[in-house]
């Protein structure tokens, strides 16, 4: 390391931030968030930052993305995306002009990554699904669909607007737009046996592409599910065992079919992660719009988190008066930048970058603590790397916990 480096990494030691210059966020890439806050109905389950509304202004929406895009464009020049999420809320009811406008919008912005990843996420209504074509046609290139279940019983339970023959319907309309299709499950759903579970997760496997993110039902406060759960009117939700044996299954399942975990969450076939959620769990960059959006950027001097106004008025208003939708604009101290990349790179089945992490802490991980971890058989180390091991992931809240101290 040259006489003005060591400077610079002592400087950021005393100052809590990251060194001028720094470009740590090259090892996760850079990425493009795009939030859309409407839906058609909120879900019972759901504590996303998402609102139903009997009417939207595409055209007004449209530009006010544009403008938060070209902002944020201004401020990181000579990028190159390797990303763009349009998440939400249901961004397939957005007008595929909108969505045409906010991806111009981005490749003039910044370059665009040859093999760049365009995802949008959908519902599998028929009004949604009639929209696939012009959005393969604006340059989405995958398609993340909220599927959830595929039994009409539970379905109705968890507040979703279509049917299992709708799903099946718009997974084939969508197979014949986008190279790449992915959809959601939640399982440990009420009265779902274990062998309910298997059965439509090998039904689930019989129709995946290439990716699949199958979640355990939570309980969020805030949500419908929650409140009933508080009222003590949510019964016949699994037990913590019977949760923890659908986990194992799920794991065993996918890996035999050839979609292993390479996230606690997601699984996928052999080169087919998402791209843009490995920029989060590899603490790259990604600039976030729309309402409620958080945000990562490395500017000269720091590494800023960034939020935007959560109420779609109130952000919309703000672009337009303001020129910016950002509420929080605030540099991250290297201590919380380290706890970020521990508690994201360790969901990942290539776990964490020892060197990376001391560089971004200013200090390594405690070896003693590791060794006691692989003396457990929770952690391993291999090629300059930590990750969990397949016993250490069920409990990997309680190996963080240890890693932290």
């Amino acid at each position: 390391m040259s006489v003005s480096g060591a400077a610079q990494d002592v400087h950021s030691l005393y100052t809590g931030r990251t060194p001028p210059g720094d470009e740590d966020w090259r090892a996760g890439g850079f990425g493009l968030y795009v939030h859309w806050p409407f839906c058609a109905a909120k879900c019972p389950y759901c504590d996303f930052n998402s609102h139903v509304t009997a009417g939207i202004d595409q055209r007004r929406w449209a530009a006010a993305l544009a403008a938060e895009i070209a902002r944020l464009a201004v401020e990181l020049p000579g990028r190159n995306l390797g990303s763009i999420f349009l998440g939400g809320g249901t961004p397939s009811l957005m007008a595929p002009e909108t969505v045409d406008a906010v991806l111009r919008a981005a490749r003039a912005g910044w370059g665009f990554a040859n093999d760049i990843e365009i995802t949008l996420e959908a519902n599998p209504t028929s009004v949604e699904s009639g929209r696939f074509r012009a959005y393969a046609e604006a340059g989405v290139n995958r398609l993340s669909m909220g599927i959830q279940a595929l039994n009409d019983t539970d379905l109705r339970r968890l507040g979703r607007l279509h049917s299992v023959a709708e799903a099946r319907a718009a997974f084939g309309i969508a197979r014949d737009h986008f190279g790449r299709v992915s959809f959601d499950l939640i399982y440990a759903r009420q009265g779902q046996t274990a062998e309910a579970w298997r059965a439509e997760l090998r039904e689930a496997l019989a129709m995946a592409v290439d990716h699949l993110s199958l979640y355990q039902l939570t309980i969020e406060p805030g949500t419908a599910f929650g409140a009933r759960a508080s009222a003590g009117k949510l019964r016949d939700l699994p037990g913590d065992d019977l949760a923890a044996d659908m986990y194992l299954e799920t794991q065993e399942i996918c890996a035999g079919a050839g979609m292993s975990a390479y996230e606690v969450s997601n699984h996928a076939g052999p080169s087919m992660e998402s791209r843009h959620n490995l920029v989060y769990w590899r603490q790259g960059d990604w600039a976030a719009v729309g309402p409620g959006a958080h945000g990562r950027i490395t500017l000269p001097h720091d590494r800023m988190a960034t939020e935007a106004h959560r109420a779609p008025d109130a952000w919309l208003d703000a672009v337009e008066r303001d020129g910016t939708g950002e509420s929080l604009r605030a540099p991250l101290p290297r201590d919380e930048q380290a706890m970020e990349y521990l508690l994201m790179s360790m969901r990942l089945s290539e776990g964490l970058d020892l060197a990376r992490y001391a560089r971004i802490a200013g200090e390594p991980l405690d070896d003693r603590i590791i060794g006691g971890l692989e003396d457990l058989g929770m952690v391993r180390r291999d090629a300059g790397r930590l990750m969990a091991t397949p016993a250490g992931r069920p409990v990997l809240n309680a190996i963080l916990r240890e890693l932290a101290a």
